[in-house]
């Protein structure tokens, strides 16, 4: 890989283009250096996010399947929400995997973190593992949420993946992470 890195950019103004509700839009002009051009650029501003990677004591991975407005159709991912501002990721994960499924465990570990869409997103995803997980609770669903819990071996995920079953691209990146984690990892050739 080659050490040559493009020119950076400068901010020189930001701007609240539109505030809906869950975000927000910049209007943000930058100036790159090596050339003093000029651009104006949208990004969506937006709290962190959190994916829980709730695991049973028999290798069962705790799922929501929910409907998506975006895609109009079910999809079938691991827990999670958005981090209030100032939450610690873990202590937020930990509230939105008891909240959606009434799931409780223990040894919560931070395993990975994104940026989910670098180009125009301001934000990232934490990863949490929650470990020996076991159901205590009743859900508690945001006014606008449905959910169906549903627990799948970790040994079929990437099959799952691969059949179309899961098409969420950070739900597919939590679950990376946990294989990675498990050392179960699946092996790709050219």
């Amino acid at each position: 890989m080659s050490e040559e890195t493009p020119s950076s950019w400068n901010l020189l103004t930001d701007d609240l283009h539109a505030d809906c509700r869950i975000f927000e839009i910049r209007k943000q002009r930058f100036l790159r250096n090596s050339d003093r051009k000029e651009g104006d650029f949208f990004v969506l501003n937006t709290n962190d996010w959190v994916n829980v990677l709730a695991l049973t004591s028999d290798d069962q991975l705790v799922m929501v399947n929910q409907y998506r407005y975006g895609t109009k159709d079910f999809s079938l991912e691991p827990p999670g929400g958005v981090i209030e501002h100032g939450e610690d990721p873990s202590l937020a994960g930990q509230r939105e995997l008891q909240e959606e499924t009434g799931y409780r465990g223990r040894d919560a570990e931070i395993i990975g973190s994104v940026c989910p869409n670098p180009a125009i997103m301001s934000n990232r995803c934490h990863f949490l593992l929650v470990r020996e997980v076991e159901k205590t609770h009743e859900v508690a669903f945001d006014p606008n949420e449905e959910l169906v819990t549903k627990l799948i071996a970790v040994s079929e995920l990437v099959d799952l993946i691969r059949s179309g079953k899961i098409t969420h691209s950070l739900a597919m990146n939590a679950i990376f992470h946990l294989l990675l984690k498990l050392g179960k990892a699946p092996k790709f050739s050219p």
